[in-house]
């Protein structure tokens, strides 16, 4: 596999090479009236600026954000409760996720979408490093009128910054470039859990001036680096509750282990491109027929370090730890697509994955031998259909594995209705079947606990029907109910008193319900998100709250002759008790735990928000009422949730 990766490098970078050879940059008109540029007039989404001395005016669809799948955003200013939701670590709406005390460490998951995976295939483990991983469908591609940069920063939890940025250039009209880089360093309240991290992506996304051939390719170089210290002792729960002011200082706080620290750390080379072998667009006919190609080389790497081997673990094998283990995965796909008006877009794929999982030893133990590899490659084929019946839309997808050893499959469809202007219905449903991640497969650890292979393991099989309806008026609904078959999950083992992985040969039926409603009063706001899960299973082995509540009470205003858009308000979070999962740093995974019940505290947040010109401006004291309202507030069990700070940051678009 890396006799690929040369190749691959120069495939990527025959992007470049091909857009070198237009030579057209000095053909750009900058009087042309479509190129425009985002004005700040009156808080809209627009701007000008001069070249030349000539003004051009341009507007924000003038400035694209693209997906792989071709779906497309425009670059939005504005100031809203979502944008303040949004503004955090991951940049995603926490509603569902339970962050621990410091930036950048683990989530704990509140509720659960299984119909948002689409894999098929076993993935890499270490699942909680992957919380702000960016997928393929997670690199975001451009088409801009103008240069745009966006800066973000936001202080983190003692000594240290949290800070994303890009940049973007259409070069000419058929050929832009971005570059991006997030960056994370922060120390936290507590002993030992210092984190570090940086992800840094590059994008292009060209087409030919005949628009025969089109391009959309990235890379990106990703790593997240935690401290690990297991968790405050178990002799010092009763003080942290009892809230002896003895530990105010929370570094005073005697944790399990000082010494260890896990990382995970990735590059990735993508490219889509296709060819059009024929196009008509017209008024009377729209047809096409193209034949594409994707290539995917990506390689992980998770390491856990110790320096000194601790009971908390058990036994090990030598003093010091060292846990490495690697995926390298390269995926190639070839596509036909054809569309007509009327029948709608249909493409025919298949693909080839080359995968190498494993370790550099082998483990002898008297229960048996650990082996280091899972290696081989298999074929897979699928088909997709999209079309649009006025205000009706369908999406289905189907894909399949040819192989016995690699079993997988999933089909997904979805249907959008307009009821009326102000109503929406959606559905969804997907049937899948894939093998459980690589590290309930095969592990291997320097600690004797920490080594298994379970090569019997079954596929999981998730069937999931999902149903929202988004009435302006009245709200958004959303519900799903899920089905899942051999759901494989970490839990502790009762001979060794370890986490080792399970899989459960009962079914689990998952319900959730949710809605979201905002009312608004002048000037006033109140956004309110309740959300009600139920859980059917014979065993406790998939655990959530029945109950996750989240409220916003504002205010918003334009000051200073309108220059300044504020919003001032508090966010109420809570949800209720239940038996939450555990956290092991070992294998960055959370696992099943029965003996204690955990949550139902409020979590308030005060926050003043503000908009100057392209600038958003963002000033919060976090969880506030941690002082008076009990110290029982955890993200997982031995670990606290954080303490009372105030945190500010701001989010700045350029245009050049």
């Amino acid at each position: 596999m890396k006799q690929v990766l040369p190749v691959f490098i120069i495939l990527f970078l025959s992007v470049f090479t091909v857009s070198a050879q237009v030579k057209e940059l000095k053909s750009i008109k900058r009087n042309n009236k479509s190129e425009s540029v985002i004005s700040l007039k009156k808080s809209t989404n627009s701007s000008s600026r001069t070249t030349k001395g000539k003004k051009i005016d341009t507007k924000a669809s003038d400035y694209k954000f693209i997906s792989i799948e071709n779906d497309t955003t425009y670059i939005d200013t504005t100031l809203s409760i979502k944008k303040e939701y949004k503004y955090n670590y991951l940049r995603k709406d926490y509603f569902e996720l339970l962050p621990f005390s410091n930036t950048g460490q683990v989530f704990n998951q509140l509720g659960y979408d299984f119909s948002e995976s689409q894999a098929l295939f076993s993935r890499f483990g270490a699942r909680a490093k992957h919380i702000d991983y960016a997928e393929v469908e997670d690199v975001v591609y451009y088409n801009v009128a103008t240069p745009l940069t966006e800066l973000f920063f936001k202080t983190t939890m003692e000594q240290g910054q949290l800070a994303d940025g890009f940049f973007t250039v259409n070069t000419t009209p058929r050929l832009n470039i971005s570059i991006a880089y997030k960056g994370l360093r922060s120390l936290g309240r507590y002993r030992h859990i210092k984190t570090n991290g940086g992800k840094f992506r590059s994008s292009i996304n060209y087409n030919t001036k005949n628009n025969r051939y089109f391009a959309k390719a990235h890379m990106a170089m990703q790593s997240i680096e935690n401290q690990e210290n297991g968790g405050i002792a178990d002799t010092l729960i009763t003080e942290f509750e009892n809230k002896n002011k003895e530990f105010k200082d929370r570094s005073r706080f005697e944790v399990n282990f000082e010494d260890a620290d896990n990382k995970l750390s990735a590059k990735r080379f993508y490219i889509n491109h296709y060819y059009n072998i024929f196009k008509q667009q017209d008024s009377t006919s729209n047809y096409g027929l193209s034949v594409g190609h994707i290539s995917n080389l990506e390689d992980k790497k998770y390491q856990f370090n110790q320096v000194a081997e601790n009971t908390f673990f058990g036994d090990a094998f030598g003093s010091a730890i060292h846990d490495e283990v690697r995926l390298e995965r390269f995926y190639n796909q070839g596509y036909v697509s054809f569309r007509k008006n009327k029948i709608g877009n249909i493409i025919v794929h298949g693909g080839y994955t080359d995968y190498n999982y494993g370790y550099n030893s082998l483990v002898f133990l008297t229960t048996g031998n650990i082996p280091n590899r899972l290696k081989g490659a298999f074929a897979s084929y699928g088909v997709n259909y999209k079309n649009d019946f006025g205000e009706l839309k369908l999406k289905s997808s189907f894909i399949s594995n040819l192989s016995d050893d690699n079993k997988g499959s999933v089909f997904n469809a979805s249907i959008e209705y307009s009821l009326l202007p102000s109503i929406d219905v959606r559905a969804k449903a997907v049937l899948k079947e894939a093998l459980p991640d690589f590290n309930y497969r095969l592990y291997q650890s320097d600690y004797k606990n920490y080594n298994w292979s379970n090569p019997n393991f079954e596929t999981i099989k998730t069937n999931v029907l999902a149903f929202e309806i988004d009435a302006k008026k009245y709200g958004l609904l959303k519900a799903s109910y899920a089905t899942i078959n051999n759901h494989a999950y970490f839990g502790i083992n009762g001979v060794t008193n370890s986490v080792k992985p399970f899989q459960y040969n009962k079914d689990i039926k998952y319900l959730k319900l949710s809605v979201n409603k905002e009312f608004k009063f002048r000037k006033l706001a109140l956004d309110n998100n309740v959300q009600y899960q139920n859980v059917t299973q014979a065993d406790d082995v998939l655990n959530v709250p029945d109950l996750i509540l989240r409220s916003s009470l504002y205010y918003t205003d334009a000051w200073f002759d309108k220059n300044l858009f504020i919003q001032i308000g508090v966010i109420g979070s809570y949800f209720s008790e239940y038996k939450m999962n555990a956290y092991d740093p070992l294998l960055s995974e959370f696992y099943v735990q029965t003996n204690k019940e955990y949550g139902a505290y409020p979590r308030l947040d005060f926050f003043v928000n503000a908009k100057v010109r392209n600038a958003r401006i963002y000033l919060k004291a976090e969880h506030f009422n941690s002082a008076w309202t009990g110290n029982d507030f955890y993200s997982a069990p031995n670990y606290p949730y954080k303490d009372f700070m105030v945190r500010f940051g701001l989010v700045w678009d350029f245009f050049l």
